[in-house]
């Protein structure tokens, strides 16, 4: 059922605009092996939907009719229906998938399974997996570029991002950052990606196109050891002018100018924070706080924390409503 919908929504998702309502978020709860459904009106968990083991990677279909979510002790990716809020079917992957990204048109999958260095690739319309790609140890971030001909993958334990031609399936180049990548996006633009390396407490600027380094953003918080700072999470506006790093033990978020690459401010967030989503209208930015098992809510333009929601136990990813 849900491949049948999948085929007929994909076009309609991609042109539909996001009409003025309430949004709904999806929360992966990683230790409590729970998906938190959450109203963005009234800024409430509205249900708790039970998933496989250790859910991570979390996001929805393009046409927005489903929620994948990576359970990486099961070793496989489990469809929610995002109307009827319940496990439909599940996708192929390798061992312990955590991070996937789609292509534009919401028709390819691409995993990074942790376990066996590799990237799987899955046909969303056919639910198969049609080929994997070996990376570097411990693959975890994974991003596609705006014109869906690049593909990254960051490996935690080599410490590289990965630049893979979609068409070839082919690394063609590989750059060292610093240690243990875990998150890689790409400007909307497509003339910088950056990946945050949660060790080396930084964010590695590359020019996409000459596989180099142009510049990184460090972090300095008052009264915090440096390596209690551990960047995780990015996210950018739509203009690219405003990005967001999730800085983990830190419990802060920075928010860093897109054009500088100086980091104008931090906001107090809850504990251990992980991964953030925009809501389609770009107002709000939610972030996922592990250790205070909560959801900040963060008012994007007065750059303001302005609520904190409690969902499930460790909360690790989140997809918000195209």
């Amino acid at each position: 059922m849900w491949r049948r919908c999948l085929l007929s929504g994909v076009a309609v998702g991609l042109l539909a605009a996001a009409p003025a309502r309430a949004y709904v978020a999806y929360v992966s709860n990683e230790k409590g092996n729970t998906v938190s459904v959450i109203d963005t009106d009234s800024w409430t968990v509205t249900n708790t939907i039970k998933v496989g083991q250790r859910p991570r990677g979390i996001e929805y279909t393009r046409d927005g009719k489903f929620v994948m979510v990576a359970v990486g002790d099961d070793d496989t990716i489990q469809v929610i229906d995002a109307k009827t809020q319940q496990v439909v079917d599940t996708l192929p992957s390798g061992p312990d998938p955590e991070l996937f990204t789609q292509d534009a048109a919401g028709k390819v999958l691409y995993v990074a399974n942790e376990n066996d260095n590799t990237v799987t690739v899955l046909d969303l319309e056919k639910r198969s997996r049609v080929g994997d790609i070996q990376v570097g140890v411990e693959p975890e971030g994974m991003a596609i570029s705006p014109d869906d001909k690049i593909l990254i993958n960051t490996s935690e334990t080599t410490n590289m991002a990965h630049f893979i031609d979609t068409a070839t399936r082919q690394v063609v180049a590989s750059v060292l950052v610093d240690s243990r990548p875990r998150f890689a996006a790409f400007k909307p633009d497509g003339s910088e990606l950056w990946v945050s390396s949660e060790i080396g407490g930084t964010v590695s600027i590359i020019d996409p196109a000459k596989h180099a380094i142009t510049g990184k953003v460090e972090f300095a918080i008052p009264g915090l050891r440096k390596e209690a700072i551990q960047p995780v999470g990015i996210n950018m506006t739509k203009d690219g002018k405003t990005v967001f790093v999730a800085l983990g033990p830190a419990n802060r978020i920075a928010v860093v100018d897109g054009l500088s690459h100086a980091v104008t401010k931090y906001l107090l967030v809850g504990q251990r924070v992980w991964h953030m989503a925009f809501t389609p209208d770009g107002k709000y930015l939610l972030t996922t706080n592990g250790l205070s098992d909560d959801v900040s809510i963060i008012d994007v333009g007065a750059q303001k924390v302005i609520k904190s929601i409690q969902v499930g136990e460790l909360p690790w990813g989140i997809t918000m409503q195209p």
